[in-house]
């Protein structure tokens, strides 16, 4: 595991700490230049990112699909068809039936089966065709790609990938979003822009300050230190801001648990990404000096802003999120309110992000360039650089494997 611990000067706030080296990142400088991991390969810097596909991506909530109708939802450039059998088992199909094509999420859902709405023929969970209208003979090679699905979290999880290695142990953790101890509502984004460009918004929170000046941000977020850990699969960046004034968006939930809260806070921000696509950030304020840095959160409220990421195109994405939380989990007031004030939030976010691929795809010979705050995303990369080696496929998703 590799530690980075960066201090108040810009030049020694991306400094990576290994049992044999510490290479500084120093602001402006490329990341290909001078990566924090010398042996990572440019391609961790591509604009457009391919998605790997040996691995779990969300493909619905739960409540999206039903055994009514199918679902059509288009996961890493694969279109599915997702639907649920009448005992309430869920099945992925490819989108295309095995005849002429046509769009199986738009027939119609018969028990068990799904039966193509072009000339109706049926398909089980399996993918495989139980009956051809107009002959008695079924077709042995009649079959249409079924992919392995976990429902976990409140979601449906997809893998596009080798279905030998689809490890159900694999699907990322989300256990507060149906744990009795959390609260919480969220929904989807259909977002405009590569999902790496949304990861690279989530693992650098400095953003706050600027685009989201009057809701979360303050000037502390970039003053602050952070550190970053990270495995194979896994980075967390943690940053503390000790002895400052609450933000509003903190101020108002101070005052849902303590109504009388007046005075200073202690914030944290702990952002965990595992692969592929999921960060899940613990947040939270409590008043200064009682303790929280230790662990002791009892002054404070918590949340964790729960966020998945599903590649769409490669220049769109599904984008899940919820706000959960472990105080006053018996008010849907408060649960309808915190929702609509992240909606707002990545409102402002998906702006940018949408504005920030307009201008990568208007300028296709510009580089990016890293500061030191980038160094949990950059870690993100390379993970997933890895991830799509192993397919023995590039990073970018320009380049055609």
């Amino acid at each position: 595991m590799t530690l980075t611990r960066p201090g108040t000067d810009a030049r020694s706030r991306a400094t990576s700490q290994t049992t044999s080296q510490a290479t500084s990142l120093r602001p402006g400088d490329r990341v290909a230049d001078n990566p924090v991991d010398p042996s990572a390969p440019a391609s961790a810097t591509s604009k457009i990112f391919a998605s790997p596909l040996n691995a779990w991506y969300v493909a619905a909530w739960d409540h999206e699909v039903t055994s009514r109708e199918p679902l059509a939802r288009t996961v890493a450039g694969r279109p599915l068809a997702l639907w649920r059998t009448a005992d309430g088992r869920v099945s992925a199909l490819a989108d295309a039936c095995w005849h002429r094509l046509a769009p199986l999420s738009k027939g119609k859902i018969l028990g068990e089966e799904l039966q193509c709405p072009y000339h109706g023929l049926r398909y089980n969970r399996a993918g495989r065709c139980t009956s051809m209208p107009a002959q008695e003979t079924v077709n042995p090679s009649a079959t249409v790609p079924a992919f392995p699905v976990v429902e976990r979290h409140r979601f449906l999880w997809v893998w596009l990938g080798d279905p030998d290695l689809a490890d159900p142990d694999l699907v990322p953790d989300m256990h507060q979003m149906d744990s009795p101890d959390w609260a919480g509502d969220g929904e989807t984004i259909q977002a405009g822009c590569n999902y790496q460009l949304v990861l690279d918004n989530l693992m650098d929170l400095t953003h706050e300050e600027f685009v989201h000046s009057s809701s979360i941000g303050q000037d502390e977020l970039s003053e602050s230190e952070f550190e970053v850990t990270h495995d194979e699969r896994h980075v967390t960046v943690s940053r503390w801001m000790r002895d400052i004034e609450p933000p509003p968006f903190w101020l108002k939930n101070m005052r849902d648990k303590f109504p009388d809260f007046e005075g200073r806070v202690d914030r944290w921000q702990i952002i965990h990404f595992e692969a592929p696509s999921t960060i899940c950030i613990d947040v939270g304020v409590a008043k200064a000096g009682t303790g929280a840095p230790e662990g002791d959160r009892s002054q404070g409220v918590n949340g964790y802003v729960m966020n998945t990421i599903t590649p769409e195109t490669e220049r769109t994405c599904h984008y899940f999120w919820a706000f959960m939380r472990n105080y006053r989990l018996e008010s849907q007031t408060i649960t309808t309110q915190l929702r609509d004030g992240v909606h707002g939030v990545f409102g402002e976010d998906e702006e940018m992000l949408i504005a920030q691929q307009g201008a990568i795809d208007a300028n296709p010979d510009y580089e990016f360039y890293s500061l030191n705050i980038d160094a949990g995303g950059m870690w993100v990369r390379r993970i997933l650089d890895r991830m799509l080696q192993a397919e023995g496929r590039s990073a970018d998703a320009r380049v055609r494997d």
